[in-house]
């Protein structure tokens, strides 16, 4: 059954909201956490080994673009065999009115993903199909991860799921992915490249990891039901899909955020050569941060080139990778506004908001933004770990939500979201100068944010849910903070309505 979330209380109107007060424990959701299984964690050297392709790929030579032309070679070929088509575009149906869920970066297989299931299936009714938008699977996309972090999590979720790697999943050299999302099997492998670096890089590269056929086959059946396999299946790491009345469009962007220029090529052609109003959901942000990511393409030009051109029709760009939500409503020059969505809090561990600068971007402005969860929240938030962290919880860098917000409305010059301004104390004002620079999204933050991980409520995590008419697109982003009391109707943290 699905609950109306709309009458719910969000985090911009109370603290409850938030699940700060009148939480009641973590939801039922928690019996389904794995038992037995540890929380992820980005400090053990056995993580950061499985994750070795970030640093190769960036430091040394990167492969991507070669291995998924390689991939997508073998989905052109399964394409031509079947008569599906070889240009990668989908139809979902043939209704004048589609709904989907979108959830990014999911794969955590601990509590924080578990946690949003029950959101996910309460806005399951009607809807035809969930996206997750980049790293299905951490810390590396493995194979044998799947079980946990994929078909077990979203067994009762009773319809199709297609997906787009993001970097995590290329740490596996995408094997992982084009098995279990796309069921093609092959053995692509890094390309020789000449030189020290070069081979040094070949030498580094994580070779795919293995496991059984029969663990395979177990796995699968957790999601074998009819209405949970999309026929034909999706056909690679990039696609496109036409539902209802719109065209989705699905780019994978490897670990370094580009495109190779074949892709570029594919972008550009499904882009232009349909004229209903498209979606861009894509790995990596366009805009996060109050910084604009427009995507090189191999060859010349931008992914945010084709967004932004008026032939194209793009209405919305979702991207996952940052472990929260942002948006973006930018004013081109032509005067039409494009929504740049960042959605990544489908079930990793939460990157911080608090050190979002205010907003001054060309086209778009602070009071125009929106982010989950809110930078005082988010402040608050790390404050509580970093004061358990270092001083055992006795509370001289903890902050009540009311300190947080105010610290955040006087450091920026807003008016607190919760009209919640309180005095603050010299502790409070001190604790805040700590935290609030303190590494949480940048520089040593890939360390940092995932030692700093929490598996109790407030989560913050959040999806979204897209219903379009021939008219208009209906966007909700809903909240999920873990708590019992809202597990089943999770508020309505963001809202808007595109019309065409």
């Amino acid at each position: 059954m699905t609950v109306d979330a709309d009458t719910a209380t969000s985090s911009r109107t109370s603290a409850a909201g938030a699940g700060w007060e009148r939480c009641g424990g973590p939801g039922r959701w928690r019996d389904d956490v794995p038992v037995g299984g540890k929380p992820l964690s980005w400090l053990r050297p056995s993580t950061l080994w499985q994750a070795r392709n970030d640093i190769v790929a960036h430091r040394l030579h990167d492969p991507v673009d070669a291995m998924r032309m390689d991939w997508v070679a073998l989905s052109r070929a399964r394409a031509r065999e079947n008569g599906s088509g070889a240009d990668f575009v989908l139809r979902l149906g043939d209704a004048e009115t589609v709904s989907l869920l979108v959830a990014g970066d999911t794969g955590e297989g601990d509590a924080s993903q578990y946690a949003v299931v029950p959101g996910l299936l309460s806005q399951s009714a009607g809807v035809a199909a969930t996206i997750i938008c980049s790293d299905v699977i951490y810390p590396a996309g493995g194979v044998g991860d799947y079980r946990d972090k994929f078909y077990r999590p979203y067994r009762a979720l009773r319809m199709p799921i297609l997906a787009i790697p993001g970097n995590h999943d290329w740490y596996d050299g995408l094997h992982g992915f084009m098995s279990q999302m796309c069921g093609i099997e092959g053995a692509v492998t890094a390309p020789r490249v000449r030189g020290i670096r070069g081979s040094l890089a070949r030498a580094l590269w994580r070779p795919p990891a293995v496991t059984t056929e029969l663990d395979v086959e177990h796995m699968r059946r957790l999601r074998s039901a009819p209405e949970q396999l999309l026929a034909p299946p999706q056909p690679g790491p990039y696609w496109a899909l036409d539902a209802g009345p719109l065209r989705f469009v699905a780019i994978d962007t490897g670990i370094a955020g580009t495109l190779d220029a074949d892709q570029g090529e594919w972008l550009r052609r499904v882009s232009h050569q349909d004229g209903r109003p498209k979606v861009l959901l894509t790995g990596k942000p366009l805009y996060v941060n109050n910084e604009h990511h427009p995507c090189a393409i191999a060859g010349g030009g931008t992914v945010d080139d084709v967004v932004r051109n008026a032939g194209a029709n793009y209405v919305a760009a979702i991207g996952g990778d940052i472990h929260n939500y942002q948006r973006y409503p930018v004013t081109l020059p032509d005067g039409r506004c494009v929504q740049y969505i960042v959605s990544g809090g489908g079930g990793a561990f939460m990157h911080a908001t608090h050190q979002i600068p205010k907003v001054d971007l060309e086209g778009t402005g602070e009071h125009e933004f929106r982010c989950y969860p809110l930078r005082g929240d988010s402040l608050a938030r790390y404050s509580r770990m970093y004061d358990q962290k270092f001083t055992g919880g006795r509370g001289p860098l903890r902050l009540t939500p009311g300190e947080a917000a105010t610290y955040m409305a006087e450091l920026l010059g807003l008016d607190p979201t919760r009209k919640q301004r309180v005095e603050l104390s010299r502790r409070a004002r001190r604790a805040g100068r700590i935290i609030q620079p303190a590494p949480a999204q940048r520089g040593f933050q890939r360390f940092v944010s995932e030692a700093f991980d929490w598996n109790t409520p407030p989560l913050f995590k959040s999806f979204l849910r897209l219903d379009a008419s021939p008219q208009e697109m209906r966007v909700r982003c809903f909240g999920v903070s873990g708590c019992a009391g809202t597990e089943d109707a999770p508020p309505v943290e963001d809202e808007l309505t595109i019309r065409w």
